[in-house]
């Protein structure tokens, strides 16, 4: 199933807290995860990766250079990271 980001915020650096549309939140370094080449060179300065707003239309966390971030990625990422995390069920 697709999910949609619904909240995004600059955290500092490259970081961003992310909510998507089924309640999943957690942070992201974007820095781990794109080179800041091409269209993404910009978002190098912290001023304008902080930036950063959901594009509704979208659903995908994106910045006024045209950069974006498919969404997919981001929720895999935040999903596996939270997994990694958590402390295991007790039985």
């Amino acid at each position: 199933m697709l999910r949609d980001v619904v909240e995004a915020r600059s955290l500092g650096g490259h970081r961003l807290a992310l909510t998507f549309d089924d309640g999943v939140r957690g942070e992201i370094d974007v820095a781990t995860i794109v080179p800041f080449v091409g269209v993404f060179a910009p978002l190098q300065s912290e001023a304008e990766f902080a930036r950063v707003f959901v594009n509704r239309e979208l659903g995908s966390v994106s910045w006024p250079c045209g950069a974006d971030l498919d969404t997919q990625v981001l929720y895999a990422r935040v999903r596996r990271d939270r997994q990694g995390t958590e402390a295991p069920a007790a039985s």
